[in-house]
Formats: C-alpha cells, structure tokens, sequence
C-alpha cells in the first residue's frame, strides 16, 4: 500500500507562488513515478505535471509549463510541485499521485494512476 499526504495548498493573490508538498509512505517511494492532477469546481479531474524515479526527467501540461516545476527527494520520500505564476484559473484541490508503470517515461503517468492522496486545496485570487 501507497499512502500519500499533501501539503501547502492555501489562499495565493494572482501572480502569486505556492510550493506544494507530497510525503509518502508503505512503499519504495524510489521506485515510482509521481504525478500531480488537479480538480477544478464542477470539472473534470486533470493532469498537472509528473517525474521519473531518478528525477531527472519531467512532463508537464501545456497549461502550466513555464510556470510550475515538479520535482522530487527520494531520500525524504517526498514530490513537490513549486507554482509560480498563479492565475485564478489554477484554483481547484491538488492531488498527488503515483504509479510505478511511469516511473521511467513520465508523460506515461497523464493516462492514468494507481496511488493517490486525498488532496490539498489551491484558491488563486485576482
């Protein structure tokens, strides 16, 4: 079992920055790829950004690239994903993911995940 926990949502004016936080644990957290999705009110459940195992390897939505970086310390068994650049249009609660079935080839992990987390919330004000 893969447990994920989120942290560092919150309440950002627009333009602003947040640095999410994922920790996990009941797995090797180095064997897994991470992924980021995102929930707005009344829509579809999105693809943000994702890593490979080593780290050094990323894919991104076209919607944040630029503006978000997703990255990853194995030893903490954390993933974060720093936001800069925030429109009110990134509102919505963030989910971290994982799925060992990406863990080489990142942009594989926008089909689909096995493990997630249960989400930590993102208001962008203008």
């Amino acid at each position: 079992q893969m447990q994920l926990v989120e942290s560092g949502g919150g309440l950002v004016q627009a333009g602003g920055s947040l640095r999410l936080s994922c920790t996990a644990s009941g797995r090797i957290f180095s064997e897994y790829g991470m992924g980021w999705w995102r929930q707005a009110p009344g829509k579809e459940r999105e693809f943000v950004a994702s890593i490979n195992t080593r780290g050094d390897d990323t894919f991104y939505s076209t919607s944040v690239k630029g503006r978000f970086i997703i990255s990853r310390e194995n030893a903490k068994k954390t993933a974060y994903l720093q936001m800069d650049g925030l429109k009110p249009e990134d509102t919505g609660a963030y989910y971290c993911a994982a799925d060992i079935s990406c863990s080489t080839w990142p942009r594989d992990c926008r089909f689909g995940m096995d493990y997630w987390g249960k989400g930590t919330l993102v208001t962008v004000a203008s």
